[in-house]
C-alpha cells in the first residue's frame, strides 16, 4: 500500500442495477465501501433506459389509443402531444427512482465518490486526486450507444438513447439507425407522438436474433403503425442537416430527415478506466473478460453488468450482483451457468422472449415440437380489440419440456413470465395446458395454445 493512500474492503465503479445493491449488501455485512460515479446514480436503467424509455412509451402508448377512440366507442376528439409535458413526467419519475438509490446507498453508509475513477495498479484507484485500494474492486461501468463508422457523421447531429428522450418538440421526420430492440421501441414511440419515422438497418430482418416468423410480424406491424422499413441497407456517408446516402439492394437512395438517432449498437464504458494498468484482459471490443463467477483475469477484481459483454438487461446485471453477494459473502458457488435470459421488448404488442427460439433448438439438434396460436385467438385479445401478434412455444419432443417461448402480443411480458415459471420448475407443457386458469385473462392462452402445433394435423 503507498504511503497515501486509503485502504477499502470494496471499491465499486459504476452505480447501476449491480453495482447499487452490491455496495448496500457490502457496506451492511460490514464491508467498507466505497461507490465511484462519474455521472448519475441509478446507471443507465434508472436514467438512461428502462425507467425513461417505458415512461415515454406510456405516454406513447395513451396517444395511440385516444387516436383509436373510435374503434371503441369513444370521440376523443383531436390528439395533440406536448413533448415538454411527457419528458418532464419522463424527469420526474426518473429523479424519484434516483432519489430512491441515493437514500438506499446513504442509509448503508457507503461513500459516494462523484468522480472518474481510473486503476493505477491491480487494486489501486485513482479518483479526484485520491489513491484507494481495496480488497475486492468491482467493475459496473456499463455501455453507451456506438457512433458507426460513416463518412461525415461528424458533421450531423446526432442523437442517442439518451438525449432523444430530451427532445421538447416532436421530429418531424426521425431517421433510426439500427433495427434492434431499442431503435424499434424509439421508432414505434415517436411515430405514435406524431413523427415521420424510417428505421434503416443492415440486416435483412429486424431483431435479427429471432426466429424469421417472429421478424417478419414485428415488421408488419410496425408498417402497419406508419413506419417505413429498410432492410438490407447500408448507410455509407452522412451529410446536410440530416441526409444519409444508403446502399439498397436495388441500388443508392438518399433518405432525409429532421432527426438521426443512432441504435446500431452499443459499446462498453472501458476506454477511460486504464485497465491495461491492473493487467485486465477486455476482448477486441473492449468489454471486460470475466468467467463464470464473474471474476476478471486480476484476483479480487470482477466485472458486473454490461460491461462484461453479457445480455444487456436490467436483471442480467442484478442477478450479477446476486452471484457475486452469494459467492463472497454467504459462502455459495453461484455462476452463471444455466441461467435463463428472459427479456421483452417494449414494442406494442409487446415481445416477450425467454429460452431457445426455434432456430437454435433446430441448430442444436433437439428433436422438437412447436405451438402457435395467434393472438386473435384469445379472448382477452378480442375484448380488449388488442389482437396483433402471435404466440409461440418450443417443446422438447421427448420430455414434452418447455424449451422456449416468443409471445408478441399484448403483455407478451407477463404471459412470457408464467411460462419462464412453469420452465423453472421443470413441468411438462400438459401442466399448463390442463391447468384450469381464470377468465377471461391472457394466461388462459396457455390452455389453448398447446392444441395447435405446427406442421401437425
Amino acid at each position: 500500500m503507498t504511503k497515501m493512500s486509503e485502504r477499502w474492503d470494496a471499491i465499486i465503479l459504476g452505480s447501476g442495477q449491480a453495482g447499487n445493491p452490491l455496495a448496500d449488501a457490502l457496506s451492511r455485512a460490514g464491508k467498507k465501501t466505497a461507490l465511484i460515479e462519474s455521472r448519475h446514480v441509478g446507471g443507465t436503467c434508472v436514467n438512461y433506459g428502462c425507467t425513461p424509455t417505458k415512461t415515454m412509451v406510456a405516454s406513447a402508448r395513451v396517444a395511440y389509443l385516444a387516436g383509436r377512440g373510435a374503434d371503441f366507442g369513444v370521440a376523443a376528439g383531436d390528439v395533440r402531444v406536448d413533448m415538454a409535458k411527457v419528458r418532464e413526467r419522463k424527469r420526474s419519475i426518473v429523479e424519484k427512482f434516483r432519489a430512491s438509490n441515493e437514500n438506499r446507498l446513504d442509509s448503508a453508509n457507503v461513500e459516494l465518490i462523484r468522480g472518474e475513477g481510473r486503476f493505477g495498479g491491480p487494486k489501486r484507484i485513482e479518483v479526484n486526486g485520491r489513491t484507494l485500494e481495496g480488497e475486492w474492486i468491482f467493475i459496473n461501468t456499463g455501455q453507451r450507444s456506438r457512433v458507426p463508422e460513416i463518412e461525415g457523421i461528424a458533421d450531423v447531429p446526432l442523437l442517442d438513447n439518451e438525449s432523444v428522450m430530451e427532445l421538447d418538440e416532436v421530429p418531424d421526420h426521425l431517421l433510426v439507425l439500427g433495427g434492434g430492440y431499442i431503435g424499434l421501441e424509439f421508432a414505434q414511440m415517436f411515430r405514435r407522438f406524431g413523427s415521420r419515422v424510417t428505421v434503416i438497418h443492415r440486416g435483412g430482418q429486424l431483431l435479427e436474433r429471432e426466429d424469421e416468423d417472429v421478424s417478419a410480424e414485428v415488421k408488419k406491424i410496425l408498417e402497419e403503425d406508419g413506419i417505413e422499413i429498410l432492410l438490407n441497407s447500408n448507410t455509407t456517408r452522412a451529410s446536410g442537416a440530416v441526409e444519409l446516402q444508403v446502399e439498397m439492394p436495388d441500388g443508392a437512395r438518399m433518405v432525409k430527415g429532421s432527426h438521426l438517432l443512432l441504435a446500431a449498437g452499443r459499446v462498453p464504458n472501458t476506454e477511460a478506466l486504464e485497465l491495461e494498468a491492473a493487467g485486465i484482459a477486455t476482448d477486441e471490443q473492449g468489454f471486460v473478460r470475466v468467467n463464470e463467477f464473474l471474476e476478471t483475469t486480476v484476483d479480487g477484481v470482477y466485472a458486473l453488468g454490461d460491461v462484461h459483454g453479457g445480455p444487456a438487461f436490467t436483471h442480467i446485471s442484478y442477478d450479477d450482483f446476486r452471484i457475486v453477494k452469494a459467492n463472497l459473502l454467504d459462502g455459495e458457488g453461484r455462476t452463471t451457468r444455466g441461467r435463463f435470459v428472459p427479456y421483452t421488448i417494449y414494442i406494442d404488442p409487446q415481445l416477450g422472449r425467454v429460452g431457445m427460439s426455434e432456430n437454435e433448438a433446430r441448430r442444436l439438434g433437439r428433436e422438437i415440437r412447436v405451438a402457435k396460436m395467434p393472438m386473435r385467438w384469445v379472448a382477452r385479445a378480442l375484448e380488449m380489440d388488442e389482437t396483433r401478434g402471435f404466440m409461440k412455444i418450443v417443446v422438447d419432443a421427448e420430455t414434452e419440456r418447455i424449451l422456449g417461448a416468443a409471445v408478441l402480443g399484448v403483455e407478451g411480458g407477463e404471459i412470457m413470465s408464467a411460462i419462464e415459471i412453469a420452465m423453472m420448475g421443470g413441468l411438462k407443457y400438459t401442466a399448463l395446458r390442463d391447468a384450469t386458469l381464470a377468465h377471461p385473462t391472457f394466461a388462459e392462452s396457455l390452455n389453448n395454445v398447446f392444441l395447435n402445433w405446427e406442421g401437425e394435423g
